[in-house]
């Protein structure tokens, strides 16, 4: 009732506004204010889209693709102490419903303005100020197409081909597996457009670096073709050929990051968990015992990343909390929070990794999808891990040696999809995207789990599109053989 009212007294404002706009006219612009502009400028969209894919992204709400306390929880990177909100993964409310609208109403929004104001030639878009026409059209898409990657791995089928029309409130949902293919064609448009001009002026991830925006498409497009190896098993088919092609278009090599780096002297820009852990005063979160216990799983009983990514407690020890513990848990001093290097005000957040890189080579040399069979995979695998553990910066050239961490053939693809797993610390998300693809490492729920014994296998549609989007929530759910919005229901790429 009291939103309904809220309604009626809006639209009453509305209809007094427009009834007294005539005499509101013979003021001229008296009223206005000069010091704002009617239009932003490209450099001022891209910026603020760019920001608002990652900024606060320690909070459930928000649409950040990386460092998100719910993408880390669903990872098992980290486990809740005193509030378990989402690690028993119940089937309902907005915990596992969240909503996806900030994506298109905050990021995806003010990228597709950015392509519509630069292909129009529109002064928002004038060059002089803010780039080369044709890369921040290039650029724009690149970030379009990253965003969508990562909602479609989230939801499922999700608004794409009506998506961003304000004339249509309620687009219909493409299927997952038509969004996968024209992302593949959008990424390799919007590297060939980009020309010889300045790069974009908002960008604040690689300061209009194109090279590093040509690295980021053929970075994305290497992981997406890997995500369909369930769907695309075979050398020679879409996911193979797609890889082959990202790897010709020049990843990151291994010593290469591309991340977005947090400002620690503009509070408007800390890194989400140092709003968390300092501003806040929070001790919600410590690194889990699931991940702990897997990184001293090996020959040494350590791993030279561990202290580096959980806080070293007394008896210079690093003590993971049990994922989804049935008792609400006081953290500080008893378990260690996330490591002090990695919740600094400005420590970065990494969008993609050479690590990333060379264990998805090693899985597709292992899959036979690119030459060298197991002798490519092993040098793949082990440039991965050195990778991995200069980028943290506690290189280690003979850990990739010790015992259970060494390549064995045999079980390959579980200690490349384990290594990844840890790999990918913090970006929660990817980590339960690629459990789901690969089964590795072999996680379960916790003993607070209402999900019985399994993962969850997506999250769940907004409840609010039940109502405000109904016919095609309703269509969404068919297409894709589902009976209701389950978290364990299993998306197109995601096969038993």
């Amino acid at each position: 009732m009291k939103n309904i009212k809220k309604y009626i007294f809006m639209t009453l404002g509305v209809s007094i506004l427009a009834s007294g706009c005539n005499k509101f006219r013979e003021f001229g612009d008296t009223n206005v204010d000069q010091t704002r502009v009617a239009k932003a400028a490209t450099k001022a969209l891209l910026t603020y889209a760019i920001q608002k894919s990652q900024v606060n992204g320690a909070t459930n709400a928000n649409p950040t693709t990386i460092l998100s306390s719910t993408g880390a929880i669903f990872g098992q990177h980290i486990s809740e102490g005193p509030y378990l909100t989402v690690s028993p993964f119940n089937d309902a409310g907005s915990t596992l419903n969240p909503s996806y609208y900030s994506f298109y109403s905050e990021v995806l929004k003010n990228l597709n303005q950015v392509i519509t104001f630069a292909k129009a030639g529109a002064p928002e878009a004038d060059a002089a100020a803010n780039g080369s026409i044709n890369n921040q059209i290039a650029v724009a898409r690149i970030m379009k197409a990253y965003v969508f990657w990562k909602v479609t791995d989230r939801w499922g089928d999700v608004p794409y081909a009506e998506a961003l029309n304000s004339e249509n409130i309620t687009p219909k949902f493409s299927k997952q597996e038509d969004i996968y293919k024209d992302l593949f064609k959008e990424l390799k448009e919007a590297v060939a457009q980009i020309d010889g001009g300045a790069g974009p002026t908002g960008d604040i991830l690689f300061g209009g670096d194109m090279t590093s925006w040509k690295k980021f498409a053929a970075t994305q497009r290497l992981l997406m073709a890997l995500r369909l190896s369930k769907v695309y098993p075979n050398a020679g088919e879409l996911a193979a050929t797609e890889f082959a092609s990202a790897v010709a278009a020049t990843p990151l090599a291994a010593g290469e990051t591309l991340t977005y780096k947090f400002l620690s002297g503009d509070p408007n820009n800390y890194n989400p968990w140092y709003n968390n852990y300092s501003i806040s005063n929070r001790n919600d979160f410590a690194i889990s015992k699931t991940l702990v216990d897997i990184m001293k799983n090996n020959g040494t009983g350590t791993d030279p990343r561990l202290p580096i990514y959980g806080e070293v407690l007394a008896g210079n020890q690093v003590i993971g909390l049990q994922f989804g513990t049935q008792v609400q848990t006081n953290i500080p001093n008893s378990y260690s929070r996330i490591g002090t290097t990695l919740r600094g005000a400005g420590s970065p957040a990494y969008i993609f990794t050479g690590a990333q890189v060379q264990f998805a080579l090693a899985e597709a040399a292992k899959r036979g999808w690119i030459a060298g069979s197991d002798v490519a995979a092993a040098t793949y695998y082990n440039a991965g891990i050195d990778a991995s553990l200069a980028q943290y910066g506690v290189a280690n050239p003979t850990f990739k040696t010790a015992t259970g961490i060494v390549y064995n053939p045999a079980t390959a693809l579980q200690q490349i999809g384990t290594q990844r797993w840890i790999a990918l610390y913090l970006d929660g998300w990817e980590a339960w995207t690629e459990f789901r693809r690969t089964g590795f490492p072999a996680l379960v729920p916790g003993p607070n789990s209402q999900n019985g014994t399994v993962i969850p296998r997506r999250v769940g549609y907004p409840t609010a599109d039940q109502t405000t989007n109904r016919d095609n929530y309703n269509a969404a759910l068919a297409q894709q053989g589902w009976t209701s919005n389950s978290i364990n229901n299993r998306m197109w790429w995601d096969k038993p």
